[in-house]
């Protein structure tokens, strides 16, 4: 059965007077991965960054509209967003391991955060969140070392463990392969087909191919408007909107 994790209802966002999302209405399905694509400044790293209320830390920047996280609207009063975030994790274009601490600090960290003192859970979810990531092997002997003396494509699965440390509902990825090889971009790829059997993932890339590999939804954004959202293999195969079609076969963006 279909499920609705996220659903944006007019959601609106700003910078300051520019205004860089309009009335977007959209939904993500839970265990899919939804992947958002358009030229550069459309609106896709405002949109995820509105989904984890990251957007409001930028001075200056505001959201009006409605977000639904399993019903409830992220922007209620009643809503803290420190616990969303826990909830609603988030991964960067560029890979941000904690630099002062090792690879298996960096994973404990947010459990850390949250009050885990115990010394046995805090490996046992280290080595399951590293696993969960495809880096288990690769690092399982080194684990105090730097997490920035790892290659860039590990540190980009670092960061993936640490978001899954403490247990979000939801991944977002702001163009995570962007900087990364095409092999570190393949176990990046290989992971989100693991990862989505028991988290629902959001992707932003700016590679068509990529959306097309990993996604089951895709929309396309242009200049801060959701120009066409749909089953991915009908977006790339058969688009209903003529903008769409042009941005897909390269004409612009």
């Amino acid at each position: 059965m279909d499920e609705k994790i996220i659903e944006a209802i007019d959601l609106n966002a700003w910078f300051g007077e520019k205004q860089a999302l309009q009335n977007i209405n959209m939904y993500m399905q839970k265990n899919m991965v939804t992947a958002i694509i358009g030229p550069s400044g459309c609106g896709k790293s405002t949109f995820i960054r509105c989904i984890n209320r990251m957007h409001e830390t930028i001075p200056g920047a505001k959201a009006s509209g409605t977000l639904l996280f399993k019903t409830q609207n992220i922007y209620s009063r009643k809503i803290d967003p420190v616990i969303l975030r826990r909830q609603i994790g988030m991964v960067f274009q560029k890979p941000t391991p904690f630099p002062t601490m090792s690879i298996f600090d960096n994973v404990a960290a947010g459990l850390r955060l949250n009050g885990e003192n115990n010394k046995q859970r805090l490996c046992d979810a280290v080595e399951k969140s590293l696993q969960e990531a495809a880096l288990w092997n690769e690092v399982k002997d080194m684990l105090q070392k730097p997490g920035v003396s790892l290659s860039g494509g590990q540190q980009q699965r670092l960061c993936v463990a640490r978001a899954l440390a403490v247990k979000p509902e939801i991944l977002l990825l702001d163009e995570p392969c962007s900087a990364l090889d095409p092999i570190s971009t393949g176990k990046i790829e290989e992971l989100l087909h693991e990862l989505k059997k028991h988290l629902t993932i959001v992707i932003v890339t700016h590679n068509m191919q990529q959306a097309a590999r990993v996604a089951d939804f895709t929309s396309f954004f242009l200049l801060g408007e959701l120009v066409e959202f749909g089953k991915t293999k009908k977006i790339f195969t058969a688009p209903t909107d003529t903008r769409t079609e042009q941005y897909i076969t390269g004409r612009f963006g």
